[in-house]
């Protein structure tokens, strides 16, 4: 920390300091608390941020903020406005650093102004004044403030009554060990690992030792954002890992229940896959409806100004977080079962609950969409035809059919070729050409539906029919077949291209993007893969030939998205970020 002697000295030291680091202005003047100062300064999600008194900026803002800087300290020695002259400045932008952030917004640099709430940071401008500062700064404890916003705003009721109460201790504890969130997650992942691995043992004691395991994983699981509220690490790595090792520590305890189960001489296995599938196809319409909306400037919903008044009732809007079964109650459903009950009566509790979850979100996302008034972007087209996953064979027909017309023409026709790859593998003989003759005319229309851009009304329905029919198909040829652990097989290829729709969402979330083309045509799109599981389920009759094909396409999916997606998150330049996480 250095001491400048006025702005120009300012310049001279910030000039001074290596392009790559992290600089700030903080008015020497300067009264309040101090996690007012880490909020506007060392958040790292953020440009250049500020709070009255202090302004930051991390190298990417560097060259604009020595240019305000220097045309800051111009203006005010020969006496000119900062501002406009038919503004009135608020007293934050009086000072230099608030002067600073005023030219910095005007050259076109955003500027973060966190929501301090009942911390204080000013610049008092006389003895008075300073009196009063410092006394509101020392009325409230700086350091509650902080454990609390630690919290996440919005979370399920368990999460929020049974587990944040003391996780955020746990949180804290962590920071003052040097521990990061990352550490933290991964520590989640392994406890949760060792939880599926209990519960694979098959008997009452690994059952209960893995409930109580669960919930531990799930403690660490919300300890891990906390401790990133708590101390303002946040990070794009982190982001990913967290949302990722979620859907993997559920989905290997599900095979954890499976395994255990056929131990003790009942084979769950298809309940297992199909509770994946539930959840799968549960998040892709979350995902797919949030960016369809994703740039709406206004609430222009009759149905979502409805539930933002319901959400203003204390009552409903626990019973609206609980009834979507969201991932405390979901996770605690699963521990409490699994140590009293089996593994059998886990996985029915899992596909009722969220049947019915599913069904209340997705009636209401419907009701929106079908009143809401504002038009689709090309930025929420662009996420929908990323998160439709269309490989070579669509993309192709997309290019030579005519886009077809109508306001719901693009669900309506992906909703018929999901019906009829899912009838075809459900109701014509297992191994028949005609199944392979349905998967050819689900082709055409998933290249039909994806022909125009995806700016209808419900056009973010596209990316789930589409998940639906390849994971379905893939559990019902797998589960029809005679092939031996056929269906393990088929859980471990579904978890592979989960993992790659997953990893999707959170590349458009991050802002960078979809996966590059080559990947998806290297693993063959929605289509192309499900086309060819059909292939096989029709070729390989012999005992065990589908369950090698299974296993072999599932590995060479794993391996290419993995590589891929861990290469590009670990040299990702894309800007820090901390996902909330979805509720469910």
């Amino acid at each position: 920390m250095q001491t400048a002697a006025d702005a120009g000295d300012a310049a001279a030291l910030l000039a001074a300091v290596p392009a790559g680091r992290r600089v700030a202005l903080v008015d020497p003047r300067f009264v309040g608390h101090v996690h007012a100062l880490r909020l506007g300064l060392t958040d790292p999600r953020f440009a250049a941020a500020t709070v009255p008194g202090a302004l930051t900026a991390r190298p990417e803002a560097r060259g604009a903020l020595l240019r305000a800087l220097r045309r800051t300290t111009a203006a005010v020695g020969a006496g000119a406005p900062v501002v406009a002259p038919d503004t009135d400045p608020a007293p934050e932008d009086r000072t230099v650093p608030g002067r600073i952030a005023v030219a910095l917004e005007a050259e076109g640099t955003a500027v973060k102004r966190p929501e301090l709430g009942s911390l204080t940071a000013t610049v008092p401008t006389d003895a008075g004044a300073r009196a009063a500062a410092e006394s509101a700064r020392d009325e409230v404890d700086d350091e509650a403030v902080r454990l609390r916003s630690a919290v996440k705003a919005h979370d399920g009721f368990f999460t929020t009554f049974a587990i944040s109460p003391y996780s955020r201790y746990i949180a804290r504890w962590c920071a003052r060990r040097g521990l990061t969130p990352n550490q933290v997650t991964t520590a989640s992942l392994i406890t949760a690992l060792v939880a599926a691995g209990a519960a694979a043992t098959g008997t009452r004691g690994g059952y209960v030792a893995a409930g109580i395991l669960l919930l531990v994983s799930f403690v660490l699981d919300c300890t891990d954002g906390q401790l990133a509220r708590y101390s303002l690490q946040y990070s794009t790595m982190g982001a990913w890992l967290d949302a990722t090792f979620d859907r993997a520590k559920e989905y290997a305890y599900y095979a954890g229940l499976a395994i255990g189960a056929v131990r003790g001489g009942d084979d769950v296995w298809v309940l297992a896959l199909g509770a994946m599938v539930l959840q799968a196809c549960r998040h892709v319409v979350d995902f797919s409806f949030n960016e369809a909306n994703h740039d709406a400037v206004a609430n222009t919903s009759p149905t979502a100004a409805l539930s933002d008044k319901l959400d203003s009732v204390g009552w409903t809007v626990w019973a609206r977080r609980m009834i979507v079964l969201p991932i405390g109650e979901r996770w605690a459903m699963i521990a409490v079962l699994t140590a009293l009950t089996t593994p059998r009566i886990v996985f029915y509790a899992l596909l009722i609950g969220c049947s019915l979850a599913a069904c209340y979100t997705t009636a209401g996302r419907l009701l929106r969409s079908l009143t809401r008034r504002a038009s689709r972007t090309d930025r929420a087209a662009q996420a929908l035809a990323d998160l439709a996953d269309s490989g070579t064979l669509a993309q192709g027909v997309a290019a030579v059919a005519p886009g077809l017309r109508g306001a719901f023409t693009a669900p309506a026709v992906a909703l018929l070729g999901t019906l009829v790859m899912i009838g075809g593998a459900l109701f014509l003989p297992y191994g028949s050409p005609l199944t392979v003759a349905a998967a050819v005319v689900h082709v055409v229309l998933s290249g039909l539906a994806v022909a125009r851009p995806l700016k209808g009304a419900l056009d973010w329905l596209v990316p789930p029919f589409f998940r639906a029919a390849e994971y379905v198909t893939i559990l019902v040829l797998a589960a029809r077949s005679d092939a031996p652990h056929a269906v393990p097989a088929a859980f471990g290829l579904v978890s592979a291209v989960a993992y790659h729709h997953y990893d999707t969402v959170y590349r458009i979330r991050g802002g960078t993007g979809a996966p590059p083309h080559w990947l998806v045509r290297t693993i063959g799109g929605h289509e192309g893969r499900t086309t060819l599981v059909a292939v096989l389920a029709a070729v390989l009759t012999h005992a065990s030939g589908f369950t090698t094909a299974l296993t072999a396409l599932a590995v060479a999916v794993a391996l290419v998205v993995l590589v891929e997606s861990i290469r590009f998150w670990v040299s990702s330049s894309a800007p820090a970020v901390h996902d909330e996480g979805e509720l469910a």
